[in-house]
């Protein structure tokens, strides 16, 4: 199965340098976009959009719709990501995951060992525990 993935990864990158050989040249002058639309818009952009900012005038004017529909595109994506990372997920008997828990609730906060991850490690403890105990680094001994 890998060995199809990888194959079909080859074909592919083979076919877009292939086909890129039809692309026209970089900054070339008789290209088909810098024969037609290009001249217009650069000859027209001011006149026709009052706009001083010739990109502002293609972005706004001339490709309007299409950049409308960029936004909206690239905004649905983040929402629908945003959306997927604040759900709640349902385990098989029923109860939540705890992996956003509620936030009225006083012991949402405590660690969990069946949701956060693996077990604490003593040596973190040691630093992170109670605050009246002498810790290593301080300079203090212990009784």
């Amino acid at each position: 199965m890998r060995l199809t993935g990888f194959m079909l990864i080859g074909l592919l990158a083979g076919f877009f340098v292939w086909a890129s050989g039809d692309l026209p040249e970089r900054a070339d002058p008789a290209s088909p976009a810098s024969l037609g639309v290009s001249s217009y818009y650069i000859e027209n952009a001011y006149r026709d959009s009052r706009t001083p900012n010739m990109v502002t005038a293609v972005l706004a004017d001339y490709r309007g719709f299409d950049t409308f529909g960029e936004a909206v595109v690239v905004t649905t994506a983040a929402l629908s990501c945003l959306l997927i990372l604040l759900r709640r997920r349902r385990r098989l008997d029923g109860s939540e995951s705890g992996l956003f828990p509620d936030l009225d609730d006083p012991d949402a906060y405590k660690a969990r060992p069946d949701t956060i991850g693996p077990e604490p490690d003593p040596f973190v403890d040691d630093f992170t525990g109670d605050p009246a105990e002498p810790s290593p680094g301080t300079g203090e001994r212990a009784p």
